[in-house]
């Protein structure tokens, strides 16, 4: 892509210069690399998607092979949009939209993601803001940008000092949780997606954002080339690009995951579909407060989520395109991949990847770039067909299996042990005995917080607080946020091995099971 000598300086400005160590010649290849390279990277293969790579006993999808098949998926995207003569002026127009960015970015896009996943992220984002009085609390989209971001420590720069261009198509959320831009983003009608605040706190801010405040210098950097270029709470071209295989990867291989594990059951899946289809007519014109009270008979969930769609989408939500999705989620998922469990056999291997290869090249066919995208789509997006497609898929992913009090069980053991863990940890902080033997990365990152937090506190509005916060207040904030980034970089083992250290549960001192 021809893009004009200014924009490309901007696009590679800030971070991001070749060193000595760096073997490729692009910096956004040197992006790619560095990412890979890191041990946030490789943690990520102990990280929870969805099952506990720990807990299934089987082959499931961690984080770090979900990104891999994200990046996968969003280079294909990229390649075939700029080598489409329909799109050449546009994506030039809106910023460009370069393959080995949207590579970098999407293998970068989980890098802040918690031990136990979502349900970490939820977890920590709860005692940051109740515990911690941290107002930008935990977000994992936010956590992968301070990752990557660069700042220093007694000089020591840390960070992956990566270009303006990735770091900008890492932004899915463009914003922070509650005042930059200005007015921010949760007071537009309609939000964009994620912006807005949760229904039973709207004091909480954005429900998702990609930065906190603390790294809202870096955010304005990173989208100067896109200035005029695409708004301010609009994602780049390459973080839409980004987005969107996120979304199909996600949709594809979660339901993949639970037909090996053999959760995802023929019958149930079609008795659900079925029974809308049977009954669309009849179930639309039930009073909202009847489907609520009556949700788990068949057909009503599907309905539930034809309504939500309306809701939420109406952009591009429509009822003859919802009908098709179900119909053809049925045929391919009820009738194709269920119709016999998962063995482990060649032929059940072979049928996993007929169906995964199938269904993403018919959501990458169906990818159009949009000039004047509605408020909740990025420029990259789906047809509408295949859009109702993702969110069919999604759907079943959410009703049979997120949805199961067997998981949930689990699930309240994981943020239990996330809780303890946080607390045990604080102990240890500010017992004056003993601070001086928490690990050296607790330090670190204690240092880092007081360095950032100071470094705003005159502008209190900033942190999202109405009076400048006292010194002692600082480091109480310090405190927390250090101990929520070290739980935070944690696999999964690492949390249980470190609780049931601090706990006395373990008979071993010295163990690989964690870094201290």
């Amino acid at each position: 892509m021809d893009v004009p000598a200014d924009q490309r300086a901007l696009r590679l400005s800030g971070a991001g210069m070749i060193a000595a160590g760096d073997l490729a010649a692009s910096p956004y290849r040197v992006d790619r690399d560095r990412i890979v390279s890191s041990p946030h990277f490789a943690r990520l293969g102990g990280v929870t998607q969805v099952i506990s790579p720990g807990g299934s006993g089987l082959l499931v999808h961690n984080r770090l092979t979900h990104s891999l098949k994200v990046a996968q998926v969003a280079r294909v995207i990229a390649e075939r949009l700029t080598a489409d003569p329909r799109y050449r002026d546009l994506l030039d127009k809106l910023g460009g939209c370069d393959a080995d960015v949207v590579e970098a970015a999407a293998l970068a896009h989980d890098l802040g993601h918690p031990p136990f996943g979502h349900l970490g992220e939820r977890v920590l984002d709860t005692l940051a803001r109740q515990r911690f009085a941290l107002p930008d609390g935990f977000e994992g989209n936010a956590q992968s940008y301070r990752i990557v971001t660069s700042n220093q420590t007694r000089g020591e720069t840390i960070g992956l000092d990566l270009t303006a261009a990735v770091r900008a198509a890492m932004l899915k959320y463009p914003w922070t949780r509650h005042t930059y831009p200005q007015p921010h983003v949760r007071y537009l009608d309609p939000p964009p997606r994620g912006a807005a605040p949760p229904p039973a706190d709207p004091t909480r801010g954005s429900v998702k954002f990609g930065a906190y405040v603390t790294e809202l210098d870096d955010l304005r950097q990173a989208r100067e080339p896109f200035a005029g270029r695409v708004d301010d709470w609009q994602q780049t071209v390459e973080a839409s690009v980004m987005d969107t295989a996120d979304d199909i990867a996600y949709a594809i291989h979660d339901l993949e995951d639970f037909h090996r594990v053999g959760v995802l059951q023929q019958g149930s899946v079609a008795t659900e579909l079925m029974a809308w289809q049977r009954d669309a007519d009849a179930l639309r014109s039930l009073p909202a407060e009847t489907l609520a009270a009556t949700v788990r008979r068949p057909g009503r969930s599907a309905e539930q989520l034809r309504r939500d769609l309306h809701r939420k989408d109406s952009w591009i939500a429509c009822d003859d395109a919802f009908r098709a999705a179900v119909e053809h989620v049925r045929h391919e998922l009820v009738d194709g991949l269920l119709a016999a469990p998962f063995d482990g056999s060649v032929e059940a291997e072979q049928s996993v990847a007929r169906f995964s290869a199938r269904w993403t090249r018919r959501l990458i066919d169906a990818i159009e770039v949009c000039p004047d995208p509605p408020v909740r789509s990025g420029h990259v997006l789906l047809r509408p067909r295949q859009w109702h497609e993702v969110q069919v898929l999604k759907f079943v992913h959410h009703r049979f299996v997120l949805a199961r009090p067997d998981l949930a069980l689990h699930q309240r053991g994981q943020a239990a042990l996330i809780g303890t863990l946080v607390e045990a940890l604080y102990d240890w902080m500010v017992d004056p005995e003993e601070t001086a033997r928490l690990p050296r990365r607790v330090h670190d990152l204690v240092e880092l917080a007081e360095a950032e937090l100071a470094g705003l506190a005159d502008d209190p509005a900033t942190l999202g607080l109405i009076a400048r916060p006292t010194r002692a207040e600082l480091a109480a904030m310090a405190r927390g946020r250090a101990i929520v980034d070290f739980v935070a970089s944690l696999t999964d083992g690492q949390a249980v091995a470190l609780l049931d250290a601090l706990s006395g549960r373990s008979g071993q001192l010295w163990t690989d099971s964690f870094v201290l």
